[in-house]
């Protein structure tokens, strides 16, 4: 059987052939033949949502497709998220949906907001669809207003926390499923919100408690410029694992405030070595930019929008300032710091991540981005894996010669090479183990040794991977790779 493992778990599976310089070209696993390209999807009457937009439009770039496995997978995992992890009710007479990553029954605010990032472009053809966002919209809000610290929370927000939580020094509230402390978990919603404001021109989402979740993330983030002390947010567990826990009685290791905002833990829901989480905090300039936006709009709110766009400018600055590594091959940008001239110089696959910048529209010096790509997609990063199932990056969460899909998925979404697209295809196919499926991570010498069986956030990127290359890229996605 795969191998599948939770959040809080480490898996690191034995290598097999040396480093390779010249990769194969990877094809599918032996067995797996025309007659295998059956649905993997749930039967109609067990899928949790149907949107007839997403529909006609799995169908419409399936028929665009050369390939029939990759056509196979891109039926199976594009409308994954829906199929299997979104939960619709109401709340106070208006939508609310939670979305689950997958195998883990809890709603990461990252994790969802990216999981129905793909279906917001056909907001606007689908009510339906647009009554499920706007669920979504607003079960992150409450989440927001329950903790804005914590990064998942419980499906029902009636239960207690994920059992690995609750035995976490920190201040655990109701509905809280783990509350690691990371920016991407505030600006992502901001990131949903502003992309359905603009598919749909709708903006009954964002009165009441979306309003006052925003001031309250603007708040946190400010408040984690620790100008003024530490702040409130501390955590510590009882774990083997020492990226389950925070340094410093909690607080994690001392930064010195000048304008970037600390974060306890990355998008892989590791601990920070340095609190100043660069590709985070471009992310968090470019959602409160969008917010600003909103905030000036739609809430007619200028105090909200001056605030955003300040802090925003001040996080600009210090990216500038300190966030720049020098190295041999030139300047590029540092994964962490912490102001006092400490550097991590390494990438991560989860996004935000360095190379994921330009896929968050938050990369704002092209040739500074261009040396940070191939310092990320080369061995120069310690995370980053070459073997004979594949090349990506993996990083600490699963641990060594693990390769994420998701982290090729985003190499192909920022690339500007149509080789650079096919290769990552035909890794992503491989990575596929004939499960139809993308997985959290694979081994680089073994796809059959993986991570998650059921991950909807990387199948999701993945359908937006092909979807993307179907708009931009048709000739690529019509030939028979």
């Amino acid at each position: 059987m795969q191998n599948t493992i939770t959040r809080r778990h480490m898996l690191q599976l034995a290598g097999g052939a040396a480093v390779m310089t010249a990769l194969p070209s990877w094809a599918a696993p032996a067995g797996l033949t025309p007659d295998s390209f059956t649905s993997r999807r749930p039967a109609v009457q067990d899928r949790k949502f149907h949107s007839h937009a997403v529909e006609a439009y799995l169908a419409d770039v399936r028929r665009r497709i050369g390939d029939p496995e990759l056509a196979w997978l891109f039926e199976n995992c594009y409308p994954n998220t829906l199929d299997t992890t979104v939960e619709m009710g109401s709340f106070e007479g208006k939508p609310d949906t939670a979305v689950i990553t997958g195998d883990i029954a809890a709603m990461w605010l990252r994790d969802s907001s990216a999981q129905v990032w793909p279906y917001v472009p056909l907001a606007a053809k689908d009510a339906a669809l647009r009554q499920m966002l706007e669920g979504v919209i607003r079960r992150q809000a409450r989440c927001i207003l329950i903790d804005p610290y914590a990064n998942a929370f419980m499906a029902n927000l009636d239960e207690p926390p994920l059992e690995w939580s609750r035995s976490d020094s920190t201040e655990m509230k109701r509905g809280v499923g783990e509350r690691k402390w990371e920016i991407d978990s505030l600006c992502y919603p901001m990131r949903l919100a502003y992309g359905y404001w603009r598919a749909t021109g709708d903006i009954a989402p964002f009165a009441g408690s979306w309003h006052e979740a925003m001031k309250l993330a603007v708040e946190t983030m400010r408040v984690q410029q620790r100008r003024n002390g530490l702040g409130p947010y501390h955590f510590q567990r009882a774990s083997k694992v020492s990226t389950e826990m925070l340094p410093n009685d909690g607080y994690g290791a001392p930064v010195k405030p000048v304008g970037l905002i600390a974060s306890g833990f990355r998008p892989s829901d590791d601990a920070c070595t340095f609190p100043f989480l660069v590709p985070s905090n471009h992310f968090a300039v470019t959602s409160l930019g969008h917010l600003a936006q909103i905030a000036h709009t739609v809430l007619h709110d200028d105090a909200l929008a001056n605030e955003a766009a300040a802090l925003a400018g001040a996080v600009a600055k210090a990216l500038r300032q300190y966030g720049v590594a020098q190295t041999a091959e030139g300047s590029l940008w540092a994964y962490e710091v912490d102001g006092y001239g400490s550097q991590l110089l390494m990438d991560d696959a989860n996004v935000p991540s360095l190379l994921g910048l330009p896929y968050l529209e938050s990369s704002p010096d092209a040739a500074l981005y261009a040396r940070t790509r191939s310092f990320a997609w080369s061995e120069r990063n310690p995370w980053f894996f070459q073997g004979s199932a594949g090349e990506g990056i993996g990083g600490p969460h699963v641990g060594k010669d693990m390769i994420w899909p998701m982290a090729i998925a985003v190499y192909a979404l920022t690339s500007q090479s149509e080789a650079e697209m096919t290769n990552a295809l035909a890794i992503l196919k491989h990575a596929s183990a004939g499960s139809g499926f993308m997985h959290e991570s694979f081994n680089r010498n073994d796809a059959a040794k993986f991570t998650r069986a059921w991950f909807a956030w990387a199948n999701t990127l993945f359908g937006e991977l092909v979807a993307t290359l179907a708009e931009k890229h048709p000739a690529l996605l019509n030939a028979s790779h």
